[in-house]
């Protein structure tokens, strides 16, 4: 194992090739076109034995790894924003077809006003496309998770393509030190691609994604349900074998200072380890909080939250994400139902939208509201400033 430093997208890049992924489709796009570019590089040196295509939309690029996987090797991509977005069409024939691709997602707000910086709309539109998901805090994680990712995904009980989520800029172009395992440990707890469902050959040829009726489309989207259930299994064991293996713990969902905790603030992606400053801030006070974060989102840990957080009285949770129309989050929608049959009032918040940073102030803010007694039928966004309806085009009155 060696101490490097790396970037989450070179963490990314370096996941996949020690992946030995064999098939490289690649499309630029800020934050995520490192991944890509880096890639290039580890083909052109010989450090990565892979075929590499340089494609002309993000669309294609997943409709060539579909391809690719689809002859029985491992093939890659990444993606972020509005190319993920422009995937949206694919993503459910690589769910659907049941093949175990994991793709680096670089999360970046969508559109409109354009933005570069992160927010996680663009993974939260693609939430139920039957695609596992999962969120690192930082570059380390992003590495570990790609490598579990592949063991999960590509296990004969799971068969579901994965998205690893790392939070734009905040972790896909900040330096950190990551331990960076040697290929002969990987090796030993990646084993090689092995296709176990649908398989181009052209010596028994077969139609796939062929149009279906009524008569089976409920049993096959009903796979995929039993699928994500067998995930929630198969992803604590990867994890446990993760750690016996290279030393490093990861859950589902991990709480810190949760035991004694009055208010616990629920986090996913970068802005969990500012969380845990706050929590420790906020303890040296005499405060009994406390954070949780969510590494899987889906497959969703409903029975931990319900375990962990289910005696707590207050919990609030940040999305990444406006929600827009929705009485809260995505990701309070789902922490309030795991919830709805307990104790915690769960109050829902908004921050961190279109790269604004998540700072220790913004969750002193939301312990606050919580300390207070939360409002369930609102939810306060954290961060936005007094002036938010004068910043427009078009005046709308209030």
């Amino acid at each position: 194992m060696t101490r490097t430093m790396l970037t989450g997208n070179g963490a990314a890049c370096e996941a996949m090739r020690l992946a030995r992924i064999q098939v490289v489709s690649a499309y630029p796009i800020t934050p995520q076109s490192p991944i890509v570019e880096k890639l290039a590089d580890h083909v052109s040196s010989g450090a990565l034995k892979a075929k590499y295509i340089r494609i002309e939309s993000e669309h294609s690029a997943l409709s060539s790894v579909i391809g690719a996987q689809l002859t029985g090797v491992r093939a890659g991509t990444a993606t972020s924003s509005v190319g993920l977005a422009l995937m949206h069409e694919v993503i459910g024939v690589a769910s659907g077809l049941r093949l175990p691709i994991v793709m680096p997602v670089v999360n970046r707000a969508l559109v409109s006003p354009w933005s570069l910086w992160c927010d996680h709309q663009d993974a939260m539109s693609e939430r139920d496309s039957g695609w596992i998901q999962l969120f690192a805090e930082n570059a380390q994680e992003v590495l570990d998770l790609m490598l579990m990712a592949y063991r999960v995904s590509e296990d004969p009980r799971v068969l579901l393509p994965c998205m690893v989520n790392l939070d734009g800029f905040f972790l896909s172009h900040m330096n950190e030190v990551v331990m960076l395992p040697d290929q002969d440990a990987v090796d030993a707890f990646l084993p090689p691609y092995k296709a176990q469902n649908l398989v181009l050959d052209p010596d028994n040829p077969m139609v796939i994604n062929n149009l279906i009726g009524p008569g089976e489309f409920t049993e096959m989207r009903y796979q995929s349900r039993v699928a994500f259930t067998q995930a929630s299994q198969v992803l604590p064991q990867v994890m446990e074998e993760f750690a016996a293996l290279f030393g490093r713990n990861h859950f589902m969902l991990e709480t810190y200072c949760c035991e004694d905790a009055e208010a616990v603030v629920v986090t996913m992606g970068s802005m969990s380890g500012t969380a845990k400053y706050a929590v420790d801030q906020l303890r040296n006070e005499g405060r009994k909080v406390g954070s949780a974060k969510v590494v899987s989102f889906r497959p969703f840990p409903a029975q931990l939250v319900r375990e962990l957080l289910g005696r707590v009285p207050y919990v609030g949770v940040i999305d990444r994400t406006a929600g827009l129309g929705a009485e809260c989050g995505p990701l309070c929608q789902e922490i309030r139902s795991a919830l709805k049959q307990q104790t915690p009032e769960v109050a829902g918040f908004v921050a961190g939208l279109g790269g604004r940073d998540v700072r220790p102030e913004t969750f002193y803010k939301a312990f606050e509201i919580l300390r207070n007694g939360p409002s369930q039928q609102e939810t306060t966004w954290l961060d936005v400033e007094e002036n938010a309806m004068s910043i427009r085009e078009v005046p709308i009155s209030c």
